[in-house]
């Protein structure tokens, strides 16, 4: 079963090696979603819990990145380098992850399944 859940969050960024505009220090609305390809328990009729999935994404991901500097942790921090990151990130506490897509702006996503750089 594919289960997917959808997270938001906001932050600030610069892109050092990014020729144009990017280069200086701007924001975003971040929104991601996250799918995990996982079974379903026989005895509680779920996969996982939506909320254990929040937990995991509130701890690691959202408290670092809410109203943050990405530059303080990522060094060139493109949605490409984000959505690598999330899934680093949350891989070990979400077992299953399957996919992240991340939306930079309304639009315009990338999408990331573990795959190499």
């Amino acid at each position: 079963m594919r289960v997917r859940q959808e997270f938001r969050f906001e932050a600030a960024h610069h892109l050092p090696r990014h020729p144009g505009k990017c280069k200086f220090v701007h924001g975003h609305s971040y929104r991601f979603a996250l799918s995990l390809d996982l079974p379903v328990s026989p005895e509680t009729g779920m996969t996982m819990d939506f909320s254990d999935i929040h937990a995991a994404v509130e701890e690691k991901i959202l408290r670092p990145c809410d109203h943050r500097n990405l530059n303080d942790f990522l060094e060139n921090p493109t949605a490409e380098l984000i959505a690598v990151w999330v899934w680093q990130t949350l891989r070990p506490a979400l077992p299953g992850l399957a996919e992240v897509e991340l939306w930079e702006v309304e639009g315009c996503s990338v999408v990331y399944r573990g795959e190499a750089l």
